[in-house]
């Protein structure tokens, strides 16, 4: 199972086509919009969000509410197009006023205007900031609203919160339940499962706002019910972990990424770092007691939820912008100022949501194969009579 995307922030529309689901997939269209407007959400966002209203539209692969097994195209327009539509445009355009044509010439620090400039030899950095946007994840949330239609039918379920905002706590929980993020209200402002600590964190982002600065933070992408054996050691690049990783830190603006334990391993002693391992002689499965590992050893899932986690750094585009020069005269200047938001927290807990979803359909794909979900649901069902006699 892979996908694409393709798209401009402030172009037409984002697209996204997917190839190797099963045939016989119920695709709730509804699911996939919720998902979209999760993403939207989050105390801190800026006005874009105002403007969008995503809705993902089926263009193939789906027919009478199941899927195929044909590749799946998905698009999602840009309402904010219509604002930029000569900025934008395909055609060569000449403006008469050359602040219309909003080049941008003076890199932000911490974006990729610069490095990208100078790799595809532009000197309108629109042409790399377009693209580099965090507006391409809003394709990548709806292929990871298909992933999680998936997962869902055999029992895996993927949901976030935030554990920090710009330092705040400063020591921020490592015991989080499954229930306790479950539990959060749809319109928390920043998901965090403890309002008081929330509420600290709105006030650290209202700082900021006044400042004209941006602020980081920390979120935690936790998969439920997830069986073992996805992943394999076998190979470097076909580790679960491995792919996790890469998957979350392809998000714009992530730094670092954890899985279980994450650094402090580096720190504590092995008899405190390695999960012991139990056997429920009921149940016929073996568990364990802690989840240092986050779900993964040796890159294979071992049964227990996995739990990874994202730093998200600040935003690059400043309201009081660093110093930066202009690629043009080569003087030094200010860098641009594209509207932004002061952060984006929740939404990255989302769009995180989303990667570990696709990354845990593709292995279990990988693992269970067949052409239809009926298929694919036997492979599963005798893989687990197969561990229950292990």
């Amino acid at each position: 199972m892979r996908f694409l995307t393709a798209g401009e922030s402030h172009g037409r529309a984002l697209v996204a086509l997917v190839e190797g689901f099963p045939a016989g997939l119920s695709v709730d269209v509804e699911f996939i919009a919720r998902e979209l407007g999760r993403r939207q959400r989050g105390f801190g966002r800026g006005a874009r969000q105002r403007i969008e209203r995503d809705r993902a539209e089926i263009l193939s692969g789906v027919r009478h509410g199941r899927t195929l097994g044909s590749p799946i195209a998905l698009l999602i327009e840009n309402r904010d197009f219509a604002n930029w539509q000569d900025v934008m445009a395909l055609e060569p355009r000449a403006f008469e006023d050359e602040r219309r044509a909003r080049r941008v010439v003076r890199p932000r620090p911490g974006h990729a205007d610069l490095a990208g400039g100078l790799k595809y030899n532009t000197h309108d950095l629109r042409d790399i900031l377009e693209r580099a946007s965090a507006r391409e994840t809003a394709a990548r949330v709806a292929v990871g609203a298909l992933a999680k239609l998936l997962l869902r039918e055999f029992g895996i379920e993927v949901s976030s919160h935030v554990l920090m905002v710009g330092g705040v706590p400063e020591h921020p929980r490592e015991d989080v339940s499954w229930e306790e993020i479950q539990a959060i209200p749809e319109d928390s402002p920043l998901r965090c499962v403890d309002p008081e600590v929330e509420a600290q964190m709105i006030a650290r982002i209202e700082d900021a706002m006044r400042a004209g600065d941006t602020v980081g933070g920390l979120f935690e992408v936790v998969a439920h019910g997830v069986p073992p054996g996805l992943g394999t050691h076998t190979q470097w690049d076909l580790r679960l972990d491995g792919r996790l990783a890469q998957a979350l830190m392809s998000i714009q603006g992530v730094k670092a990424v954890e899985l279980g334990l994450g650094v402090m391993a580096a720190r504590w002693p092995g008899s405190r770092v390695h999960d012991e391992i139990f056997y429920d002689a009921v149940e016929r499965r073996f568990y364990r007691k802690t989840n240092r590992a986050g779900g993964v050893e040796g890159g294979i899932s071992n049964g227990e939820e996995i739990r990874v986690r994202g730093y998200l750094k600040p935003l690059s585009t400043l309201r009081r912008p660093l110093r930066s020069v202009n690629v043009l005269t080569k003087e030094p200047a200010e860098a641009a100022f594209e509207r932004s938001d002061v952060t984006a927290i929740t939404a990255a807990g989302v769009i995180g949501e989303a990667m570990v979803a696709i990354v845990l359909a593709q292995a279990l794909r990988e693992k269970f194969g067949g052409d239809s979900l009926e298929e694919m649901k036997r492979q599963f069902l005798a893989y687990q009579e197969q561990l229950r006699a292990y």
